[in-house]
């Protein structure tokens, strides 16, 4: 029997939902790799599997290229969940849009998510041991940017 070279897709388990909210963007300027933004991160929540809060003090460190189209994120945050457990994400994306979506999504300003590609791949890592199981999953997920918070549906890859 000859194998197939191509494996099977592994399946995706929801895993939570997040609404993060976020403040005024640190303007760091067109340096040689890009425009570098700062957005800080202000609170949020967390539903599904994992409920609780998103704490404040975490940031996204944005990267824009591609004359301003794409957006390479590097967001840092920690989840209080409501067992009292806490949880560190960091969480690597990119969201990708014409130039003018772009602009006006760095503005604050609302743009059709459907004229938006914004995928993630967050690690978290738990010193908790009935989340142990999160430092050893891959999770990838989808975003949405809104005017003041960004929305994300998290998903663990089975």
């Amino acid at each position: 029997m000859t194998a197939s070279p191509t494996l099977p897709a592994p399946a995706l388990e929801h895993l939570c939902d997040l609404r993060v909210t976020v403040g005024t963007p640190q303007e760091i300027g067109a340096t040689p790799m890009g425009l570098r933004r700062v957005v800080p991160i202000t609170g949020g929540t967390v539903s599904g599997r994992l409920s609780g809060r998103v704490l404040a003090g975490g940031a996204d460190f944005q990267l824009i290229v591609a004359e301003g189209t794409q957006a390479h994120l590097d967001a840092r945050y920690v989840l209080a969940l409501d067992d009292g457990s806490t949880v560190w994400v960091q969480n690597s994306a990119l969201r990708v849009a014409s130039a003018e979506d772009s602009l006006r999504l760095r503005q604050g300003q609302p743009v059709d998510p459907a004229r938006v590609y914004f995928r993630c791949q967050p690690r978290m890592e738990t010193a908790a041991p009935a989340w142990g199981w999160l430092n050893t999953c891959q999770i990838v997920g989808v975003g949405e940017r809104d005017p003041d918070a960004v929305r994300m549906s998290f998903y663990r890859v089975c």
